[in-house]
């Protein structure tokens, strides 16, 4: 099935809403990739540049309570489900002011006032805690519906199917999303992956779905579409987002596994940002210097983020042996 339904008229206000989002996502992601070259960011840093219309309208589509899971693509998800820039940014410099103490880094983050359960390294590890987080919610009858995004890659890892089958079996709330951007680690989808990703839950009775995933108005409606559906007891559904991330798998790899005119031709024709910023000029929702103005808005987010992540202190050894389940 690859039929979703089309996108609803939307305010000037959610547009400009969701273009912000979008912006911030960007430029923080710029940001960071700025420090890694810097030396400030150590570790992996997988930036989610070119990806900000999947999480951006997939959360406009959520309630307060719902929980959110990914994996080590994260900062983008903890941006948009309203984590502080400063806490994001001061984890990935590994500092005390860091959403983890510093001691997380970019694949380690939680926030257990947003619902946001990270930031996962193992490759689809995050789907079966996902799907726990699922149980959670209709064991405790709070109406929540878990939102739990992977890559094309993780999509053929076992316990991703596991998953599938108890969430169908026992009518978990949890929205499935596959962030499709081609390429996995180095390898793309069609040489890696068999049939549509959107139909991996077929055996199991899960409704599968397409979606452009650089358009974030369609996003929404698929998200609007299938969200209340989740919530009223009917099960778990799959929307494979197809997106495209710019930079390489992580801040260290090259990306020599595809051409640089493939990525200049996405940027130029299929750009999220790029994309809803001409709908919102073309139909009158805001003017250039409304724009200028969210931009300048957005920047100065990001520096005072980086600001505070150079300057809040490291944390101290004693903290070692703190948060230590034994």
């Amino acid at each position: 099935m690859t039929d979703t339904a089309p996108a609803q008229a939307v305010s000037s206000e959610e547009l400009l809403h969701y273009y912000r989002e979008m912006l911030l996502i960007r430029r923080f992601e710029e940001k960071a990739g700025q420090l890694y070259g810097m030396g400030l960011i150590g570790g992996f840093c997988h930036l989610y540049i070119g990806q900000e219309a999947v999480v951006v309208g997939v959360q406009a589509a959520l309630k307060d309570g719902d929980s959110v899971i990914t994996s080590y693509r994260d900062h983008g998800h903890m941006l948009a489900c309203g984590m502080e820039a400063k806490g994001v940014m001061a984890e990935l410099t590994g500092r005390i002011g860091g959403y983890s103490k510093g001691k997380g880094g970019s694949m380690h983050m939680f926030s257990q006032e947003k619902n946001f359960f990270g930031g996962h390294g193992i490759v689809g590890g995050q789907v079966p805690l996902g799907t726990g987080l699922a149980f959670a919610h209709k064991y405790s009858n709070d109406g929540g519906v878990a939102a739990v995004y992977c890559g094309d890659g993780a999509i053929n890892q076992g316990q991703v199917y596991e998953s599938f089958n108890m969430a169908a079996l026992w009518k978990l709330p949890v929205l499935f999303i596959i962030e499709n951007n081609k390429y996995a680690m180095g390898t793309s989808q069609e040489r890696a992956s068999a049939g549509e990703l959107h139909q991996r839950g077929a055996a199991y009775g899960i409704p599968g779905y397409q979606v452009n995933g650089m358009d974030v108005l369609e996003v929404k409606a698929a998200a609007d579409q299938w969200v209340p559906h989740i919530r009223g007891g009917n099960g778990p559904v799959i929307l494979e987002m197809k997106t495209y991330r710019y930079r390489g798998h992580s801040m260290s790899d090259p990306a020599k596994y595809r051409t640089k005119e493939e990525v200049e031709k996405m940027r130029s024709e299929s750009d999220p940002i790029d994309q809803l910023k001409a709908k919102i000029l073309s139909g009158n929702h805001a003017d250039e210097d409304k724009l200028k103005e969210i931009d300048r808005e957005v920047k100065a987010i990001v520096t005072e983020s980086a600001e505070f992540a150079q300057q809040s202190p490291e944390p101290d050894p004693s903290e070692l042996w703190t948060d230590i389940l034994v």
